[in-house]
Order: structure tokens, then sequence, then C-alpha cells
């Protein structure tokens, strides 16, 4: 079998547009102006950006080999742990470009965008029937500020109750941002140690559990891609402190169809639609972070909100308890309409996506873990992690290994995250992938590690075949080059 895939092929170099420009190309032509021309103010009018001058085909050419020089879940295998990078269906990209969707203007009459309003409606009915909870707000533009909403939601339920608490609880293996999301609520965050299976044990949750804990914060499955097997038991005793549970559910890939989070005592959860639901990662935006209540919270969701009356839909503000607007408009609108495809595709099938995600974790694990040290050889959900505990006596670094995947034509795993395993490999598989393309990622890790008992420098030197070697990255972090 050959293990490199897609990197040994013609790298070309490729100059900087201002490097290849010539005096009097051109990529353009304007039609012969009917109107006369008038002066512009010259206040209005200054020195333009000195841009190359370049033909069509000189342009067309430069973007296509800088395309190919770019790795994404279209070019092969990306398992990147905690994230999902998932293959994201085109047929959700068409449903997405509809004129009626696509050219819908958010201040756009509500008579005027029945099936926007709709698809929006019924989107958070979908989402709260697979989570389990009551009620669903879409209005959050990422993960992040679905899990600030939650925060929010906290804070708005104590108060309305009259009660001003002051900390949250947050084990060492939730998502990182949940500390973050905590304080800008003006919670203070309590750290839980995880037990030794992996997981939070309930009494470590009561040791810590008071009148003054607003609640605990938990993500479930894990960042050690383990279940939460005690999470009714520890609901349980936050509920009876009068405190609430948030879950972190950006990634459901795992528990789709197969857990009911509402059954699990679980208050408030989050879903990134990017990661479950199969919409393309931001990179900056539109995201989607929706965020799911009980329906004793429901009155605390972010407004305007979708409801229907009849057969019509329209967004409303009446909702006095609510939180408020985090979003001047559903701007994140086309992620929305994907995910709802994804959805409406799958439909019962969305329970053999977890099932085949997590297959396929289990199946990784088990075809390494006699080389790649497990710390914790249990079932796994959608990802499983190791450590560098067996690379270290070869002086090979858990960023060698991710490092010379690159030269075999994979993306890297999540590493180094979560830290509550030293030298961490997380490995998200997905359920993209079919047994041949997983058997070669294994073959190819495997294949490393040969290499590390016999040759390190080919680790501790790679990437040798992209375009740009290993960047100093401690140093760029420092002393950043912010200019050209």
């Amino acid at each position: 079998m050959n293990a490199f895939v897609g990197t040994q092929g013609l790298i070309l170099n490729e100059p900087l547009l201002w490097e290849r420009g010539r005096r009097g190309r051109t990529g353009y032509s304007l039609p012969t102006r009917d109107v006369d021309p008038v002066p512009l103010d010259p206040a209005l009018a200054g020195e333009g950006p000195d841009f190359p001058d370049l033909s069509e085909v000189e342009i067309v050419r430069h973007y296509t080999r800088l395309s190919q020089w770019n790795y994404g879940v279209d070019s092969g295998m990306y398992p990147l742990g905690s994230c999902t990078m998932k293959y994201n269906p085109k047929t959700n990209e068409r449903q997405a470009a509809l004129p009626g969707f696509a050219g819908s203007h958010p201040l756009v009459p509500s008579e005027l965008c029945q099936g926007a309003l709709r698809l929006i409606y019924e989107l958070e009915h979908d989402l709260a029937h697979i989570s389990g909870l009551d009620a669903v707000a879409v209005q959050p533009a990422a993960g992040a500020q679905g899990e600030l909403a939650g925060m929010l939601i906290f804070a708005a339920y104590h108060r309305d109750r009259g009660s001003a608490r002051s900390k949250i609880l947050i084990p060492d293996t939730a998502h990182g941002t949940n500390p973050a999301s905590a304080a800008l609520c003006g919670y203070q965050s309590v750290p839980l140690e995880t037990g030794p299976e992996g997981v939070l044990t309930p009494e470590a949750v009561e040791a810590l559990m008071d009148e003054d804990t607003a609640g605990l914060m938990v993500t479930n499955p894990n960042t050690l891609g383990l279940f939460e097997t005690h999470t009714r038991k520890i609901a349980d005793i936050v509920h009876a402190k009068g405190g609430l549970i948030y879950a972190d559910g950006a990634n459901m890939n795992a528990v789709m169809g197969v857990v009911d989070f509402g059954k699990a005592g679980i208050d408030v959860l989050h879903i990134n639609l990017h990661k479950t639901f199969s919409t393309p990662h931001g990179g900056g935006g539109p995201g989607a972070g929706p965020v799911c209540v009980t329906r004793e919270l429901e009155p605390f969701l972010p407004a305007p909100r979708v409801i229907r009356e009849g057969e019509n839909y329209r967004l409303s503000e009446d909702f006095p308890k609510s939180i408020g607007k985090l979003n001047a408009f559903y701007g994140n609108f086309g992620i929305l309409v994907r995910a709802y495809s994804y959805i409406l595709s799958l439909g019962p099938g969305l329970r053999d996506v977890s099932q085949h995600a997590v297959l396929n974790a289990n199946y990784i694990k088990e075809q390494l873990k006699d080389i790649y040290h497990l710390p914790f050889d249990k079932p796994c959900m959608h990802e499983c992690v190791f450590t560098d505990k067996h690379l270290e006596p070869l002086k090979v670094s858990t960023l060698d290994l991710a490092k010379r995947l690159i030269d075999y034509g994979f993306h890297p795993p999540t590493i180094y995250f979560p830290l509550v395993v030293q030298g961490a490999i997380m490995i998200e598989p997905t359920e993209s992938e079919s047994r041949e393309n997983i058997d070669q990622f294994i073959a190819t890790m495997r294949a490393i590690h040969r290499e590390a008992q016999t040759n390190p420098e080919l680790l501790t030197g790679a990437p040798r075949n992209t375009k740009v070697r290993r960047l100093d990255e401690t140093t760029a972090a420092r002393k950043p080059v912010l200019c050209g």
C-alpha cells in the first residue's frame, strides 16, 4: 500500500502578483461609456493603490496554484480531534444557494420571507427533538457565543429567582473556552479534577457544589473522547443546591439519536452546527451555535424569536425575560439552511452517523494502542486520545509525529490537548471516512512509529515534502512580524 497521498506531485513556485505584473496588461474590460463624465470632488479623489497589471489567465493560474497548496476536508482525511472536520455534502450548498434564501435581505418584511422564517422555526424544533430539550434559539453565531448565551441564561435565571451566585464548576476535561464564557458573565471558575477513569465523579462535584455556585459546565462526550457516565447523578447533586447544568454539545457527532440530554438532567446545551450538522467551518464566520434549554429556561432565550401564528411566521421580541439580542440579524442564515438540509437528508440516519463515528474512532484506538500509549484503555466515543509516553525514550515528540504526518499526506490530529494528559494526540476520524482510508491512516501511523525507532531525524526534521518547512512557532508567537 502506498501511504503517500496527495503530496508527491508537482509543487509549483508561485511569485507574488506584484512580482508577476507588467505594465499594460489587463484582465478586464469595461462597457463603452454612454454618459458624459463628471469630475469627482477633489476631496474624494486620491492616489489609488499600486495594483499590478495582470492578464486574466495570470490571475486565474495564480489563485488556482495557491488553492493547490491548501488542505481541507475535500482534499483528504482530516482527523482533527474535537473539531469534527467531516465531509460537507454538496447538496447542502445547493439548498443554501437557492435564490429565495441567498437573496433574502434581513430587513425584508415577514410576509415576503415566510420560507426563511419557517425554516428557522422548523430547524429549532428539529434540534430540540435531537437534543431531548424543549426549546432552541439558533441566533448565536458561533459555538463560543452559544456557550456565552448559556451562561447569560444561567445569570438571568438566578437573578429572576433573587439569587446572585458567583461561581461555576468547570471540569479539566471541559472545552477550553468554558472558563472564558463564565468569566464574561461575572462568574469565577472553580476547577474540577477528572476521576481515575477519565470522567467526573459525583463525589468530586458534591465536595464543591454549594448555594453560591450557579452550576456546572460539562462537555459530554468530554475532551478525552469519553462519555460522562455519571451525568444524571451529578445533575441531581447540582439541582439539589439550586444550580443548573450546562452541557457543551458542540460535538454531538457521537450521540445523535442515542442520548437524550433532557433525561440526563441537562438544563442548557449548545450545539455547533459546523461540527455535527456538517456546515462549513467558520474561518471567522458566519457560524452557528444554537442554544437548547428546558421549558423552565425558555423565557430567557435570546430574542427576537420566530413564532408561528396559524400558517404564518414572524419574528417576535415579546419575551420580557429574554437575555436580549446576541446579533443584530440572523446573519448566519445560510449556515442554518445547510444544517436543515443535512437533517432532512438523513432523517433517522442521523443515528447511523453517530454509530459510524464511534465505530471508526474505536477501530483506530484498537489498531494503534499496541504502539502508542493509551491513557484510558476503554471504549471511546467519536475520538480517541493517545499520549507521547512511548515516543519520549526515542527523543521524538508529539509535535514531530504531527509534522511527519504532513509528509504522508494527512492533516495532523489535534495535539497537546486536552491538557489533562501529557503530549496528547487526539484523533477524530468522523463517520465520513471509508475503511480503506482509515486503514491507510493506521498504516501511516505505524510507519511513522517505525521511523521513530530507526531514523528519528525523519520526524524531527519534518515536514520535508511541503512548500514551507517547519517554522519556529515559539519565536513566531513571541516576536511576530506584523508587516511585510
